[in-house]
């Protein structure tokens, strides 16, 4: 085995060591229940909803969509629904808390409309790469 695989097993072990101690020593047990419980739903809800979801989402894509851009198109699609099973909890929760707690002051229904358009946007402007790329690529034909 190379020594950086070594390296960073044992970073990512000692992080990870870490990370359990802090939540075992400062975290209440009532919250370490609802953080269990929080992971198993997110696990059930990824396995259960999304996974399949994808899988649906990809074969109709593979029925309609043209190879060349098909991949470009995934990966938006993959980056915009990561990004919005983030913000949805922010949006829905937007207004429940005190002002001091600003991070739900923000506009987050306005900023996932920003970032899915940036995606979007490069997600197009790599598909277009790829098609001028291929053009100059081919043979002419005479």
């Amino acid at each position: 085995m190379k020594a950086w695989r070594i390296i960073l097993t044992v970073a990512g072990i000692g992080l990870a060591a870490f990370g359990a101690f802090r939540l075992v020593t400062q975290i209440p047990p009532r919250s370490l229940v609802f953080l269990g419980l929080w992971l198993v739903v997110a696990v059930i809800i990824h396995d259960g909803i999304l996974a399949p979801a994808t899988v649906g989402v990809s074969s109709v894509l593979r029925r309609s969509v043209p190879d060349r851009g098909r991949r470009y198109l995934q990966a938006a699609l993959i980056a915009s629904a990561m990004v919005t099973v983030i913000a949805l909890p922010m949006i829905y929760l937007r207004g429940s808390q005190p002002a001091v707690k600003a991070l739900l002051l923000r506009n987050y229904g306005a900023n996932l409309l920003t970032i899915l358009c940036c995606i979007a946007a490069v997600s197009l402007a790599c598909y277009l790469v790829r098609v001028v790329r291929d053009r100059r690529t081919e043979p002419r034909k005479s």
